[in-house]
């Protein structure tokens, strides 16, 4: 069946880097790529200063600027498109980020969204920026693997997925994650910080189903002790050089921010390898 990707642009070189990682990844798979942009104008006091929008010169204006844009864009990456199995659509609305790209996840049936990690900000003090994260907690429907600037697509020897085993995943977007390590031929490292023998009852099934999903990936179990998942998880990527890692982004029941998940925030912070952000069931 054909995969259908979504690649949002703010047309900077971090999101171009993402394009060129996603051909790759998907080089020998039938897709349809969306390339895809948001844009936004800040509301001017025109009309209603209490509900202040902005007039339609300035609506105008705005999408002419990012016509042109889209179309070097599109100058651009048709070079580098494989268009015997690829289709690509280039399309940009107004609109804010999240929003938009939730619309667009349910219309097009899109199976993953590949962004880059930073954008014309290009701020160097973090790997990962605040929209790359807004999307990886808000777009609760779709998997999202955020491709960090300076990596360039190579052989994966292995995507690490980190897990307590306490609770059931999201098996439609495990599924994006055993397509990945199909096509790349990548090992498979199941990461739990604790010890192996201190499972109890629920946590030993949830690793036999986990095992069961991914039988013809082959999947090592790995675990560490004395150590937060966050800084082992990172100690083992960086001893192994890994090259993806892949997480379950739980859904918060008290808070909306994404300050209450300090695993993305560290993880955004410092690692340089691609993330696969999945979500855990819907509720």
């Amino acid at each position: 069946m054909q995969k259908s990707i979504l690649i949002p642009t703010d047309f900077s070189t971090n999101a171009f880097n993402a394009v060129l990682y996603a051909f790759e990844l998907y080089s020998k798979t039938e897709c349809t790529f969306h390339i895809y942009h948001t844009y936004y104008i800040s509301a001017s006091a025109i009309g209603n200063p209490l509900f202040p929008v902005p007039d339609s010169r300035e609506y105008v204006e705005a999408e002419k600027q990012v016509k042109v844009k889209m179309n070097a864009w599109k100058d651009q990456v048709n070079k580098i498109v494989n268009p015997d199995i690829h289709n690509i659509h280039f399309e940009y609305e107004y609109g804010f980020l999240v929003d938009r790209l939730k619309q667009k996840v349910e219309e097009e049936k899109i199976d993953l969204i590949i962004m880059g990690t930073r954008g014309s900000t290009d701020d160097e003090s973090v790997v990962y920026g605040q929209n790359t994260i807004n999307v990886m907690e808000k777009v609760r429907y779709c998997p999202v693997l955020g491709i960090p600037k300076h990596v360039d697509f190579k052989k994966l020897n292995e995507i690490v997925f980190p897990t307590d085993f306490k609770r059931s995943w999201n098996t439609k977007e495990l599924n994006v994650l055993r397509y990945i390590l199909e096509i790349t031929n990548s090992e498979f490292s199941i990461l739990h910080v604790g010890n192996e023998f201190d499972l109890d009852e629920v946590q030993i099934e949830n690793k036999r189903k986990l095992q069961d999903l991914f039988k013809s990936c082959k999947p090592s179990f790995h675990w560490m002790q004395n150590v937060t998942l966050e800084d082992g998880l990172l100690l083992f990527v960086k001893q192994r050089e890994s090259g993806m890692i892949a997480f379950v982004n739980r859904k918060h029941r008290f808070f909306s921010s994404i300050f209450s998940n300090p695993l993305i925030i560290k993880l955004g912070l410092q690692t340089t390898e691609p993330l696969l952000a999945l979500h855990d069931n819907p509720s």
